[in-house]
């Protein structure tokens, strides 16, 4: 590891989902146990073999985005500029004089799936002449991160890591290392997602990697239960604001959390599935406390990467007991997916302001729809099933993989001097 030379604390953060489309929606949804899932109601899913989804309903772009720019963004973009937004406020943040010290790292897995599809179906009904002349910067993946710039005329680091369901978690790491090592004092981090149509719906379905339980929604995402049948696809975004910790100072900003490390890693494995001992897994946990320079015992929460796969959940829980041995069962451990579907690209930023909003007000936001206990997963985990758990804690991780075989860890701490 190359030697740290600057801190780095989160001052903003902001969160479009499917159970809340700002902070404090979002919080008291998690605290509420509120599930984002139901039947798709922005097409006609009928004809697919899962009809469900994690949507976020009632957004309307224009409370965010001047209404020319909006019919030039996909819906990810869209999203990921309101949490850009929301977070930037949160900050106190004003960009006048410094920005070219400001960078932007909000990415996507798949980009703009819905703006493809619905292209592709004007190219096939009405021919070449009739397809928009913004397909092009609508389906890219590092647009958000443009149009995020642009709107703050931000001229810093401005690109977008891709590693599937572990891109926002490397975007925040990448953010953190950018400001860590000089090359900027504030960056706009984390990712978004907009992939509820029918060919992502039809291709993730083939997979079988969602869950097939259309006729209850509610109770379709359940990490760790014996009977789960694969993840609930959701959308949204989450941002967060990276500071270096004096340029913070001098501002006089409210200093959230400190993020102190960070793991990446590879299973170099297989295509989609993980390896069965969660060997890389382990390697990165080990990898964000290491270079966080913390104890395994300093850590008093996980929120994992827990799809409600049934391979995935199984490996995520064996590499815990790997790394963390003892202490492992003195963790509260959760799966916020369970309430908020899988978000793809932005499911590591989402979830890791759900940890921070949990260790910001002392308590677990818990993994819901646990009915029937896994005599595959270890029994001592605490995975705070069913109900918030009070608990004061210091330090937290939270876990991202994506297909490829691409892992990311992430450490965050209280701030303190």
């Amino acid at each position: 590891m190359i030697e740290k030379k600057r801190r780095v604390v989160v001052t903003g953060m902001g969160v479009i989902s499917p159970i809340g489309k700002s902070i404090n929606e979002f919080e008291k949804s998690l605290s509420d146990m509120v599930i984002g899932i139901d039947k798709i109601s922005s097409f006609d899913a009928s004809k697919l073999p899962v009809q469900i989804a994690a949507e976020v309903r009632d957004f309307k772009p224009e409370e965010y985005i001047e209404k020319k720019l909006v019919k030039r963004l996909d819906r990810y973009s869209q999203f990921a500029l309101a949490a850009a937004k929301q977070a930037v406020e949160m900050s106190g943040l004003n960009f006048e004089d410094i920005e070219e010290r400001v960078g932007v790292l909000v990415s996507s897995g798949m980009g703009g799936f819905i703006t493809l599809a619905e292209q592709n179906e004007v190219l096939r009904e009405k021919g070449p002449d009739r397809v928009s002349p913004s397909l092009i910067p609508m389906i890219l993946i590092n647009m958000a991160s443009g149009v995020i710039a642009m709107e703050f005329g931000l001229k810093g680091p401005n690109f977008a890591p891709v590693s599937a369901c572990a891109t926002s978690i490397h975007s925040i790491a990448l953010g953190a290392m950018l400001i860590r090592h000089g090359y900027a004092d504030v960056i706009i981090a984390g990712g978004s997602e907009a992939t509820i149509a029918e060919l992502p719906i039809a291709g993730f379905a083939s997979m079988r990697a969602l869950s097939t339980r259309n006729d209850e929604p509610k109770k379709a995402s359940r990490p760790f239960d014996k009977d789960r049948d694969g993840f609930v696809l959701g959308e949204g975004a989450g941002a967060v604001v990276l500071e270096e910790l004096e340029h913070a100072k001098r501002r006089g900003a409210t200093i959230l959390a400190e993020v102190t490390g960070s793991g990446m890693t590879a299973d170099a494995y297989h295509i989609t599935a993980p390896h069965p001992e969660g060997l890389s897994v382990m390697h990165v946990m080990r990898l964000a406390l290491k270079d966080s320079m913390m104890n395994k015992e300093d850590i008093g929460y996980i929120n994992v990467h827990g799809t409600s796969t049934p391979l995935g959940d199984i490996a995520e829980t064996k590499a815990i007991v790997g790394v963390f041995g003892e202490h492992a069962y003195n963790l509260n451990i959760s799966s916020t997916k369970s309430m908020t579907g899988h978000l793809l690209g932005a499911a590591g930023a989402v979830e890791l302001i759900a940890g921070l909003l949990g260790m910001l007000g002392n308590y677990i936001p818990p993994t819901i729809n646990h009915f029937t206990d896994d005599p595959d997963i270890d029994p001592k985990l605490n995975l705070t099933f069913n109900t918030l758990q009070e608990r004061k804690f210091d330090a937290f991780m939270s876990n991202t993989f994506g297909f490829g075989g691409h892992n990311s860890s992430i450490v965050v701490k209280k701030y303190k001097e």
